[in-house]
C-alpha cells in the first residue's frame, strides 16, 4: 500500500506520527464505451447549451445556479481566496461512547500506520480506547478540506474513519412511519422467533459479489472461445508542427543535405558547394594520390547536430 497522508495524532501532551493508507478498495469490474462497429473508445466534447459550441477547458469557470434561477460563476481567484487546511495535525477533541456513533456518518476509513518511533504511544492509544470502549472525535485536513472524523480500532489498527457533517444526513420524512399500526402479541413473539431461528455470528468472509464474479467468468469465456480483437489504436490528430517538430525537421535535412554533399564531392573529386562549404577556402584533391582524403572543412551548426556518426569514403 502507499501512504495518502502523513502527519500526527495528538491528544494531550501526546504526539504519534503516523501515515495513513486507504483501508478500502473497489473491486468492480471497469468498462469503456467503445464503437460496435470498429472498437474505437467513444470520447465526449464538452460544448455550450447555449450556443452549441466546443468549449476548450481554459475557457470553463465554476458556477452556482442560485434556487431562483440566478448563476454565479467562481474564478481561479476568487477560489484561492477561500480558506484551505493544509496541517498534518490529527487534534482529537474528545472520547466518546462507542455505542453514540450512528454509523449512518461514517464515510471513508483509513489505517493509521505509526512510525517506527511511536510504535508506544500507538499501542497506548489503541488500547486505551478499548478498555474505555470509546472513540476518539477528531478533526483532520485531507485534500485541503477539513474533515471531522473518529479514531477507531480495528485488530490491532487505528483507523481514521472520516465522517459526514451532521448536516449531510438526511431524515426520513415517511408520513406513512407515523401511521398507528396494531401488533398483536402473537405476531411479535412470532417475529421473534424468526429472528432467533435466523441467529449467527457474523463472518464477513462468506460473502462474496456475485455479480462480479459472473462479469468475470463471461469475460473469461469470451476470452478463451476467441470471441476477442485487437483493441485499436486511434491515429493521433496532424495538430501542426509543434518547436520540437521543427527542431527535428531542421536536423533531418541538415543530415540529408550533409550526407548528398558526400555523395557529390566522391563523385567529382572536389569538397561539395553550399551555404556551409562556400565559406570554407575549396582545395583541390592531390592528382596522383588518389587515397587521399577530402579537404577537411569548418564544423557548421549542421556538424554540431546530434546526427549518425558516418564514415568517410574515399573519392573512387
Amino acid at each position: 500500500m502507499r501512504a495518502m497522508w502523513s502527519g500526527a495524532v495528538s491528544f494531550g501532551l501526546v504526539s504519534v506520527p503516523v501515515k495513513a493508507y486507504s483501508a478500502t478498495t473497489n473491486h468492480d469490474v471497469r468498462f469503456h464505451q467503445v464503437h460496435a462497429a470498429d472498437g474505437g473508445r467513444i470520447k465526449y466534447k464538452r460544448t455550450c447549451s447555449i450556443d452549441g459550441e466546443e468549449v476548450e477547458y481554459a475557457d470553463i469557470v465554476k458556477g452556482y445556479e442560485t434556487d431562483d434561477g440566478e448563476l454565479i460563476t467562481l474564478s481561479e481567484e476568487d477560489l484561492d481566496s477561500l480558506p484551505t487546511a493544509t496541517g498534518h495535525e490529527i487534534d482529537v477533541i474528545e472520547f466518546v461512547p462507542a455505542d453514540q456513533i450512528d454509523p449512518l456518518l461514517f464515510e471513508k476509513s483509513y489505517y493509521l500506520e505509526p512510525d517506527a518511533k511511536a510504535a508506544k504511544p500507538y499501542a497506548l492509544l489503541r488500547e486505551a480506547l478499548v478498555q474505555t470502549d470509546r472513540m476518539a472525535v477528531v478533526k483532520v485536513a485531507l485534500r485541503q478540506r477539513e474533515s471531522m472524523a473518529l479514531l477507531r480500532v480495528r485488530d490491532k489498527a487505528i483507523v481514521l474513519q472520516t465522517m459526514l457533517w451532521p448536516d449531510e444526513v438526511r431524515e426520513p420524512e415517511f408520513d406513512i412511519l407515523d401511521a398507528e399500526v396494531e401488533l398483536r402479541p402473537q405476531e411479535l413473539t412470532m417475529a421473534a422467533s424468526l429472528v432467533e431461528s435466523l441467529g449467527a455470528e457474523f463472518d464477513p468472509a462468506q460473502f462474496h459479489d456475485e455479480y462480479r464474479d459472473a462479469v468475470v467468468e463471461l469475460i473469461d469465456r469470451k476470452r478463451t472461445t476467441g470471441e476477442t480483437r485487437p483493441a485499436p489504436v486511434a491515429a493521433k490528430r496532424d495538430e501542426g508542427p509543434d518547436s520540437m517538430t521543427d527542431l527535428l525537421s531542421a536536423l533531418q535535412a541538415s543530415v540529408e543535405a550533409a550526407r548528398a554533399g558526400s555523395g557529390g564531392r566522391a563523385a567529382t573529386g572536389a569538397s561539395t558547394s553550399g551555404p556551409a562549404n562556400d565559406a570554407a577556402p575549396k582545395k583541390k584533391a592531390p592528382a596522383r594520390k588518389p587515397a587521399a582524403k577530402p579537404a577537411a572543412r569548418k564544423k557548421t551548426e549542421e556538424d554540431e547536430a546530434p546526427a549518425p556518426r558516418k564514415r568517410a569514403r574515399k573519392p573512387a
